[in-house]
């Protein structure tokens, strides 16, 4: 359910492009010297984005390395890295094991069951330092796996959930900016489900799969009313940003806000107007 919340290339500056890389291949880093190669294949710019988030509001120093990685062989690569590179590494180790384990008891997938196993100690570690974020990730994918086996088409108390969750996760210290933390969280997180849902409908129909969004297809002006509702979710999202006092990185986050967040959603377009033309 990750990877939406990326930057817009074409609209960033070389140097903003250098440094967004960086801060990607530092949470890497720091993904693989806290649980080992299978850390990395978590990794996930959305996860990026927090880390951008929470390093510009905090103002944590960040130290420079650079590295060769499997990705990147030959050369080495500047990588930044703080606490909160550890914190979000966590936090993303501690979703996905979730994501793989959902996935085992829902639909017996052998790679969830694998990847949840190889992961629960690291998880159970990780629930002592962070028992709050914890409960708020194992109550919202519950309820969620509830929304599915009740077949709830309330796309807005489905995606609830997931916000829910995604607010926990963000709210980082529980301190002044702790709301608005919280807020930004929640309307991305709304966000990002609606996107998955809408990204995978057409194969979730086809295979007879939970969509929340299947029901709601069948009207005239569907995609109008998708666009919308995410439109109005980035709007709150981006207005509880503005009002966080991020000054370091902000061109950067505005980007991945304003535009990089729609970039899955205007493939998709072209995608169906391809296969519409076809």
């Amino acid at each position: 359910m990750f990877g939406y919340v990326n930057i817009y290339k074409p609209e960033l500056k070389m140097k903003q492009y250098d440094k967004y890389k960086a801060y990607y291949c530092g949470l890497c880093r720091t993904l693989k010297e806290k649980y080992s190669p299978l850390g990395q294949v978590t990794l996930s710019y959305d996860m990026t984005f927090l880390v951008i988030l929470l390093t510009s509001l905090y103002e944590d120093p960040v130290r420079l390395s650079r590295h060769r990685c499997i990705a990147h062989p030959t050369k080495k690569h500047p990588m930044l890295q703080n606490s909160i590179s550890e914190y979000v590494a966590d936090m993303n180790i501690a979703l996905t094991y979730y994501h793989l384990l959902d996935d085992w008891q829902d639909e017996k997938s052998i790679i969830g069951l694998t990847g949840s196993t190889l992961l629960k100690g690291y998880y159970k570690r990780i629930r002592k330092e962070y028992p709050r974020q914890c409960k708020a990730i194992e109550k919202g994918l519950k309820a969620l796996r509830d929304c599915e086996e009740s077949n709830e088409v309330n796309i807005d108390v489905v995606s609830r959930c997931f916000g829910e969750m995604m607010a926990e996760v963000f709210d980082y210290k529980e301190d002044l900016w702790g709301e608005g933390l919280r807020k930004v969280g929640f309307y991305l997180g709304k966000f990002i489900y609606i996107m998955d849902a809408y990204d995978d409908l057409e194969e979730d129909i086809k295979k007879k799969q939970y969509n929340p969004l299947a029901r709601m297809s069948r009207d005239k002006n569907f995609d109008s009313k998708v666009k919308a509702m995410m439109t109005l979710l980035l709007a709150e999202c981006t207005a509880e940003f503005e009002m966080l006092p991020c000054l370091i990185d902000v061109e950067i986050l505005r980007n991945i806000l304003y535009e990089g967040v729609w970039s899955k959603y205007l493939n998709k377009q072209k995608e169906k107007g391809t296969k519409k033309g076809q």
